[in-house]
């Protein structure tokens, strides 16, 4: 049977760089039913509307989501299309792997960590107001909850046994922020006690992003606001190659949003020049989801033979060829 996910090709490069995920999970015999949605300046351009309620109905139905780089159109109160989805679909749990890949550069050693974001409170949320008539002094209000902070850190915890992960790590600020991050941290310490043979660890935000230049083996899987998720989780893609390498996941309890995180590159859009890995790893954690595990596999070993072959890979990966003879290249390698 056939997995039905509602496809946003994106603005920009999206529409190259899912067809070429496209043409590689239908190569490597991935059961998916595409069902096509519009989001971004696209449905804008359309619709007059960058998140059209026929996409959000689709999705609501469908459940499942991978989503290329959307642009959101510029002044008339347009607020992040991705923040708008996270919230509308509850999708709480942000997963950002990064892992040193070969013949890829790397500013540090060996890199393998898992960062979860969460997705729906902390200052990311942007509530905020003038405090004078004058604009002069402007306030942000930061939401922490004992209910979100629970589910994201079971959420890492959960995966952390279930993928063989030996640490957690939660990021927090509760030595100056007592309250927000000190709730958070609290949580951390009381689930961990649940999951005796997973190493717990805290770190402060701060020196949380120096241990991940200066000592990346020491993160394995790290947890935290929204706000510091959103930092570190960049951060996390600079170590192994940047945002063009790296996919995510938004999980919720009901609906899930595969993407990748980086822009939409007008600049290069249908030149060929667009890298789809970072889309494509997201595609995987996609079929991971679905119960598609060997399938992800396949691709993932596939992706790692092909980066070397640097005439095959695209400028940004250090070579000379195109967005479809980096496709192409990764389908041979599937066998």
């Amino acid at each position: 049977m056939k997995h039905e996910v509602v496809l946003i090709k994106g603005d920009g490069i999206g529409p190259e760089i899912s067809d070429a995920v496209v043409a590689i999970l239908e190569a490597a015999g991935a059961p998916i039913s595409w069902t096509p949605a519009m989001a971004g300046m696209a449905a804008y351009e359309s619709t007059g509307d960058p998140l059209p309620g026929e996409t959000l109905a689709l999705i609501d139905q469908v459940k499942t989501v991978l989503k290329g780089p959307l642009t959101t159109p510029v002044g008339g109160g347009f607020r992040s299309i991705n923040v708008g989805l996270r919230q509308k679909f509850d999708l709480f749990s942000n997963i950002r792997p990064a892992k040193s890949l070969p013949g890829v550069r790397s500013v540090s050693g060996e890199v393998d960590m898992v960062i979860f974001r969460e997705n729906t409170q902390g200052l990311y949320i942007g509530r905020e107001k003038w405090v004078d008539e004058n604009h002069t002094v402007a306030e942000s209000i930061g939401v922490v909850s004992r209910f979100a902070s629970e589910r994201i850190i079971r959420a890492a915890f959960e995966y952390a046994v279930a993928r063989g992960r030996k640490r957690v790590t939660v990021a927090h600020k509760a030595n100056i922020l007592k309250l927000t991050t000190g709730l958070f941290l609290e949580v951390g310490k009381e689930l961990a006690r649940e999951y005796p043979q997973i190493e717990f660890n805290d770190l402060i935000i701060d020196n949380a992003a120096m241990q991940m230049v200066l000592n990346p083996h020491k993160i394995d899987v790290l947890v935290t606001t929204n706000l510091f998720g959103d930092i570190l989780s960049d951060l996390a893609s600079g170590l192994v190659g940047g945002l063009g390498v790296t996919g995510s996941a938004n999980l919720g309890a009901n609906h899930a949003m595969f993407e990748a995180v980086h822009g939409s590159a007008p600049d290069i859009a249908g030149q060929g020049k667009a890298n789809p890995t970072a889309l494509l790893f997201a595609a995987t954690m996609m079929l991971d989801h679905l119960g598609e595990a060997k399938i992800a596999d396949r691709i993932r070993k596939a992706v790692l033979a092909t980066l070397p072959q640097k005439e095959k890979c695209t400028a940004d990966l250090g070579g000379s060829g195109t967005t479809d003879s980096y496709a192409q290249a990764i389908i041979e390698a599937l066998g």
